[in-house]
């Protein structure tokens, strides 16, 4: 019996499917809970464990705190004994934000600036000098050594090549005493009235002290008392020009060039951030990129004329102000607007794309006069530009983008910050330059920066820097050496972003607190796990509790103690089938005991499809780190993409192939990555790309809903005599409408009390007792059902209820053949796992009539499936290829691997090592491999 005082215990969960299970959890071990997708693992973990430990924390404030927060609600479970500060690690909570980057989740960003604020040289942009800055008693001396023996002027400048004629100006620096000033280079007298040329650029300099240099302490002091005054007209800057020679010097408190005379401020750690005004680059605010206007996407063909509608903008001809003006240009120009948009003169076709004001008069010949014409137009570009900057509806954003590509800023190439931020180096690099590196090379890179720093950028960086190496060395230990700082967190798949947090965590090396992770092995290699089962060992080690769910063999095999949920899925799971060390569990007669001792196995096919002899060419692929990547897809077959994480195997298929295959079918606005040419588009009639997104993000969707079996259900209901007598119509059975509903809940079948200190409590409706729709709606009934029954139902109850109407039948058959037959058809979409609502888009998918010459793309199929939902799964699949599609499955799972008729291996490491085809050909054929990572592993799995 596991001793109290080093226990969790949860004593009456019943959240979601657990049946009022007790279980105890040792503390400060490795915990893994594992059982079939949508056996209650994440509802014991992540909706009691969590939700009561983040309870318990809210609890603390003050009532008066907790108003602002909205309570939580208390989960439901009799009591949690033992819970120590609870931290989630899940898939779904980065952000999206373009300006959130692997740099700044990490706060690896943070440190670099504080490095480069404190520890860096400055250079000029000029003139590639380094910047000096001096002290008012270094400038004298500076002065001394320099000039002495000489006559010297000492002035502190005031205009810097900016136009006008600064009259007053000129007589406030009379007023303040001065005599001489130095205009563009020659030094005059202020005389009253005096001005300048306003259309002309000028340099202006006050004259504060003309003397002969000497080492005498008169002029020592006259010296300082001067540099004093310059230094407060000239803002820190003053500059000392010799008389004889005309040499100039410049001299600044602040870091300046001195030669140029360019001065920067002194830094602080914002004047390096994208996020802050004082670092980003004024023309794309700090996002490296701006959407500028594609004249292709505006006239596609310019053999149309304006009138057929050649500007897509503005579509064919209409009798309003805009054509009117056009037609008015073309009197200037001479065109007509059934002429050829190819025809029309360049100037005519500036002033139409970028808009102009002008007025002129055309001699009307027949008439013998002259006719007034006035053009003030916007122009088509600028205005496409101006409703995409300032239009407050996204609808119209939307329609503006479709018209603009997303480019690299044309001022700071992508480095998102100003000029003078990226002129700061430490040895030899600016910030922006480090951000691009890969984590594995800035690690080696910090490794031997000390050997390289001056003794005073060593006392200043030695701590910073040991930061710094500390959180590079968490992410390397994660597997992500190929992810850079600067790679934008919203690109970062579910498993990357999971990886990032964990490493933040291990980097805050906080003791006795009980993590809890969701699948972090999803989109993990083989060979990484290795290093992600290391890094959960040492939270572990240093003092803390680490609760994982998790379906991967290493990680059940490795952990302290083993939670296995079942026996069934949904209402016939929520049940402890097993507990104790991975020893004990494989003992048990469970399914997950039988699966890792062997007794049951994914058997490998005994032999491989042969396909249709088509292929797919794809030649010259480069995005991203794709190195120039040529690869034939084999149709009618089931290929899967490999590879270590990181290798470039989404680049090269979400973002390339799909994309183009989207395009070629559907005219899809996503461009692909640069590639040369792709043939054999011709052999497939369609493509369905299937990912990891999920369902719906509101409680109002649901299975029923997200495939549309929800719609055929309700247009069946009107069919029934007492509906149509009525004359009710579909919308009578939506909970989403008036008219239906029952409007005390507006048709969510529970309502929201609201406690000002105390959370929310969710009760069901009392008027229609949690049915969703009004009496009237309930009265109408199908083979005794009414339609708030036919959502409480299973799939598996569902089947043979509509097994008579095959519009219905067909799309619950499949969500049942997915594995799916336990959740019921109103279950809300926000309840499900992430494996879940992908199968259910794999339903809603494989319900279509398939052409038989379907390219289907499934992104890690296998994420949040046990042993067993593979099996099912992989059935499915081969139900389609079975008819003849092809289906493409980017995948680390070895037993789907295993399965494959086609592997393609992409490598040979993560980041600027990968992207080439390392391996190509079927399982055994690349298990010979000797170079693959996945052919090693790949080898035991076939053997």
């Amino acid at each position: 019996m596991l001793n109290n005082e080093e226990t969790i215990e949860v004593l009456g969960a019943r959240v979601h499917n657990l049946k009022n299970i007790d279980v105890t959890i040792p503390r400060e071990k490795l915990v893994v809970i594992t059982g079939l997708s949508g056996s209650g693992k994440s509802s014991l973990a992540f909706d009691t464990i969590y939700a009561e430990g983040q309870r318990r924390y809210i609890e603390t404030f003050s009532a008066y705190a907790r108003q602002f927060l909205g309570g939580l609600e208390r989960p439901d479970v009799d009591k949690i004994e033992g819970l120590s500060p609870v931290i989630a690690i899940e898939q779904k909570t980065t952000s999206k934000s373009p300006r959130s980057t692997v740099g700044t989740i990490t706060e690896i960003y943070d440190f670099l600036r504080l490095l480069y604020a404190r520890a860096s040289d400055a250079y000029s942009y000029e003139t590639g000098e380094k910047m000096v800055s001096y002290s008012d008693d270094q400038i004298r001396d500076l002065i001394i050594e320099k000039f002495s023996g000489k006559r010297i002027n000492i002035l502190a400048p005031i205009i810097r090549s900016r136009k006008g004629h600064y009259r007053e100006l000129f007589e406030q620096i009379s007023k303040q005493g001065f005599l001489k000033v130095r205009v563009d280079g020659e030094i005059r007298d202020i005389e009253s009235g005096m001005k300048l040329d306003r259309y002309k650029v000028h340099d202006i300099e006050t004259v504060i002290d003309r003397l002969a240099v000497d080492t005498t302490e008169d002029t020592e002091k006259r010296l300082t008392d001067s540099i004093k005054t310059a230094m407060y007209h000239g803002e820190d800057v003053l500059m000392v020009i010799e008389q004889e020679s005309q040499e100039v010097r410049y001299y600044s408190r602040n870091l300046m060039c001195p030669s140029s005379g360019i001065s920067y401020p002194n830094p602080e750690p914002n004047n390096f951030s994208f996020n802050s005004p004082k670092g980003a680059c004024d023309h794309c605010n700090g996002l490296g990129v701006v959407n500028e206007i594609n004249i292709h996407k505006i006239i596609p063909d310019p053999k149309v004329s304006i009138k057929k509608g050649g500007f897509i903008p503005l579509g064919e001809y209409k009798n309003s102000w805009i054509f009117k003006q056009i037609e008015t240009i073309g009197e200037k120009y001479g065109f007509k607007l059934t002429d050829a948009i190819e025809k029309i003169p360049a100037e005519a076709m500036d002033m139409i794309l970028n808009g102009g004001k002008e007025k002129f008069s055309v001699s009307s010949k027949t008439l013998g006069i002259n006719r007034e014409y006035k053009i003030d137009f916007e122009g088509i570009s600028a205005f496409i530009k101006n409703q995409y900057d300032e239009s407050g509806s996204s609808f119209i954003k939307r329609w503006a983008k479709d018209f603009m590509d997303e480019i690299e800023c044309p001022v700071c190439h992508g480095s998102r910050l100003k000029k003078e931020s990226l002129y700061f180096k430490v040895n030899g690099l600016n910030i922006a330059e480090l951000s691009q590196m890969d984590i594995a090379d800035l690690a080696d890179w910090f490794n031997v920066l000390e050997d390289f720093l001056s003794e005073k950028q060593k006392a200043i960086a030695h701590e910073i820097i040991k930061e710094i190496k500390a959180r590079l060395g968490f992410l390397v230990d994660v597997g992500l050496t190929y992810l850079s700082l600067h790679r934008s967190s919203g690109s970062l798949s579910g498993g990357e972003a999971q990886r990032i947090r964990l490493a933040t965590q291990i980097g805050s090396q906080l003791v006795g607190v009980l993590y809890i992770l969701d699948e972090p092995s999803i989109g993990l290699h083989q060979r990484d796990n290795e290093k992600l089962i290391r890094s959960l060992e040492q939270l572990r080690d240093i003092g803390n509790s680490v609760l994982v769910v998790e379906h991967d063999k290493d990680m059940i095999e490795r952990a302290d103690y083993v939670i296995d949920i079942g026996p069934a899925a949904g209402r016939f799971g929520g049940q402890i089938v097993s507990k104790g060390t991975p020893a004990e569990l494989l003992k048990e007669h469970t399914l997950t005991a039988a699966y890792l001792n062997g007794e049951k196995e994914i058997a490998v096919p005994k032999k491989r499809r042969e396909g249709n002899g088509k292929t797919i060419k794809l030649t010259g692929a480069t995005g991203n780190n794709l190195k120039n990547v040529s690869v034939e897809f084999p149709l009618g077959k089931l290929i899967c993409v490999t590879g270590v994480s990181g290798s470039g195997k989404s680049t090269l298929i979400n973002e390339t192939l799909y994309p183009i295959l989207n395009t070629h079918f559907y005219n899809a606005v996503k461009k692909p990555q640069p590639y040369k040419k792709i043939e054999g588009l011709e052999h497939v009639d369609k493509v369905i790309d299937i990912d990891q997104s999920p369902i719906g993000r509101t409680p109002r969707s649901n299975p029923a809903t997200y495939t549309d079996v929800f719609s055929e259900i309700r247009r069946l209901f009107t069919q029934t005599p007492e509906a149509m007598i009525r004359g009710y119509k579909p919308g009578r059975f939506s909970f989403n409408v008036k008219g239906g509903r029952c409007e005390t809940c507006e048709g969510s079948g529970l309502r929201v009390i609201e406690m000002n200190f105390l959370p929310d409590v969710y009760v069901e409706c009392e008027t229609c007792q949690g049915k969703r729709f009004n009496r009237e709606t309930l009265e109408i009934r199908y083979k005794g059902k009414s339609i708030s029954d036919i959502l409480e139902m299973t799939v598996d109850e569902a089947v043979p209820f509509f097994e008579n109407i095959p519009k219905i039948y067909r799309k619950i058959k499949t969500i049942q053949d997915v594995g799916l037959g336990y959740i019921t058809l109103g279950q809300q979409s926000t309840t499900l796992s992430g494996g879940e609502a992908q199968r259910i888009k794999l339903a809603s998918e494989l319900s279509k009539k398939d052409t038989g010459n379907t390219f289907y793309i499934l992104d890690e199929p296998t994420t949040g499936l046990h042993f067993e939902d593979i099996r099912v799964l992989m059935e499915v699949i081969n139900k389609l290829l079975k008819k003849g599609n092809t289906v493409l499955i980017i995948e680390h799972n070895l037993d789907v691997i295993k399965l494959a008729d086609y592997i393609i291996d992409i490598g040979y490491e993560g980041g600027k090592d990968g992207g080439m085809v390392v391996a190509k050909g079927t399982p055994e054929e690349v298990a010979k491999n000797k170079k693959s990572y996945t052919a090693k592993f790949l080898k035991k799995e076939l053997s």
